[in-house]
């Protein structure tokens, strides 16, 4: 059994260690530069624009998370929510914490006439995808996701130098 609660000032370092662990799951182990600092300010500095809930077993034991911000639907003309992290630990997997967390996510959108939830998974995470389409959810046939980041970001947006505009 799963209960989730909205994310606490005191489930920052929580967080943050599940976002490790997820980095690493995703062959990505280094490449988290988010800090306790970072995360407090983005969840519950002063305007949020980022939102987290909790999975908790019986015991009130945290086993997972799921991170999520506001996007918006120009089709639609409502917002949605998207996904950026859902992790279990590995122990704790199977026992009905993410569908808990997913559930979750799915009652603020209706509850509030979002249109969508959406979320990316690697391609091949199998366990995830399959998981994922047992509960009704489906890809997004068509689509690639682009990201525009690093040097490429740095230098794409850089201002033009007055002298370059000419």
């Amino acid at each position: 059994m799963s209960a989730i609660r909205p994310a606490t000032e005191h489930d920052v370092p929580a967080i943050l260690r599940m976002i490790h662990e997820l980095a690493h799951y995703e062959k990505e182990p280094d490449a988290v530069r988010n800090t306790p600092e970072m995360l407090q300010a983005a969840l519950f500095g002063g305007n949020p624009r980022v939102f987290a809930a909790m999975a908790e077993n019986a015991a009130g034991e945290v086993q997972g998370f799921a991170l999520w911000f506001l996007n918006y639907s120009t089709w639609e003309g409502v917002h949605g929510i998207y996904l950026e992290d859902l992790y279990v630990s590995p122990a704790a997997r199977g026992e009905g914490h993410g569908k808990a967390l997913l559930k979750h996510l799915a009652g603020i959108a209706v509850e509030n006439g979002y249109a969508r939830v959406e979320w990316s998974v690697l391609d091949w995470n199998e366990p995830s995808i399959n998981f994922y389409r047992s509960l009704g959810a489906r890809p997004m046939d068509g689509w690639s996701t682009f990201r525009l980041t690093g040097e490429a970001l740095d230098q794409f947006g850089s201002p033009v130098p007055a002298a370059a505009r000419g």
